[in-house]
C-alpha cells in the first residue's frame, strides 16, 4: 500500500489529533534513529523530536534517518511543513509560500560519503502542485512560488544578513534545503509548504525575538494542519 509522509515541526503533536493518537515507532536505520508516528492516512515525522523539553535544534536534525524511516514504512511521497521568516514586507505573517527553489551556502547533508554523485537540487513539481491545490482549498492567501534561503542556525540572522538575503530570496529558514536534498538522493518525491510566522530580523521596526517566532508558529499551526488534511484527502481520494 502506498503511503504519504509528512515532516513537520512539533506543533503537529500539540495541535493534531491524528498525531496525538497515532502509533509511535522508534526506528533505527543505517543513518541513526528516528521517531515516526503512524496514522490511518499517513506517517508523520516531527523533525525536532516529540518532546518539547528535548527539542532537536535545526543543525542537529538527522534528515537522512528521518527520510529513511519514511521509506522503511512504505512512504512513496512526502511533504514538508516548514516555519519561515519573511524577507519581503509584502509577504506577511499568516501567509503560505509553496517554494519552487532554494538557496543555501552552508553544507547540506548527504547520504553519499565517498561516491562521486552530484544531485541537481529541485522539488518534485507534482507534489508542489498538489500542495498549491490544498492551500487554495483552505482559502488562504497563498504564494505559489518563491525562493527559500536556508541558514545553518540555531542563531537568528543579523539585520545585515536579512538585507542581503532579501535581494535574492523570499523566505528564510533552517531545515528545508537539507531535507529536500536527502529526499532527492533517496528518490522520494518531495515538496514543501511554508508558513510565514514572522518578519526577518530588521525587516520591520520591532526587534525580532524567539518568543515572536514561537507565537507565530503556534498561531499558524491550525492553518497548516488544515492544509495537510486537505492534501491527504486529495491524495487518498477520500
Amino acid at each position: 500500500m502506498e503511503r504519504l509522509g509528512v515532516l513537520s515541526g512539533i506543533f503537529m503533536l500539540e495541535r493534531s489529533d491524528w498525531v496525538r493518537k497515532g502509533k509511535k515507532h522508534r526506528i533505527q536505520n543505517a543513518y541513526g534513529e528516528a521517531t515516526a508516528i503512524e496514522t490511518d492516512c499517513a506517517v508523520f515525522i516531527l523533525r525536532h523530536g516529540d518532546d518539547p523539553a528535548h527539542y532537536i535544534l535545526p543543525h542537529r536534525v538527522n534528515h537522512a534517518a528521518n527520510l529513511q524511516a519514511l521509506r522503511d514504512l512504505g512512504v512513496t511521497e512526502a511533504i514538508g511543513i516548514n516555519s519561515t521568516g519573511s524577507l519581503k514586507t509584502n509577504l506577511r505573517p499568516g501567509m503560505i509560500v509553496i517554494p519552487d527553489d532554494f538557496i543555501t551556502f552552508t553544507p547540506t547533508p548527504t547520504i553519499y560519503e565517498s561516491k562521486p554523485i552530484h544531485i541537481t537540487p529541485s522539488f518534485n513539481e507534482s507534489v508542489r502542485r498538489k500542495l498549491i491545490a490544498a492551500a487554495r482549498k483552505i482559502d488562504r492567501n497563498t504564494v505559489e512560488s518563491g525562493i527559500y534561503w536556508q541558514t545553518s542556525g540555531p542563531r537568528l540572522e543579523t539585520r545585515a544578513e536579512i538585507r542581503m538575503m532579501s535581494r535574492f530570496a523570499d523566505i528564510v529558514g533552517m531545515t528545508l534545503a537539507g531535507e529536500a536534498m536527502i529526499a532527492l538522493e533517496m528518490d522520494l518525491p518531495y515538496a514543501s509548504a511554508c508558513s510565514i510566522d514572522n518578519f526577518g530580523n530588521g525587516l520591520v521596526e520591532k526587534p525580532l525575538s524567539l518568543e515572536e517566532i514561537v507565537t507565530g508558529t503556534r498561531k499558524n499551526a491550525d492553518m497548516m494542519i488544515r492544509l495537510v488534511q486537505e492534501y491527504i484527502r486529495h491524495w487518498s481520494g477520500a
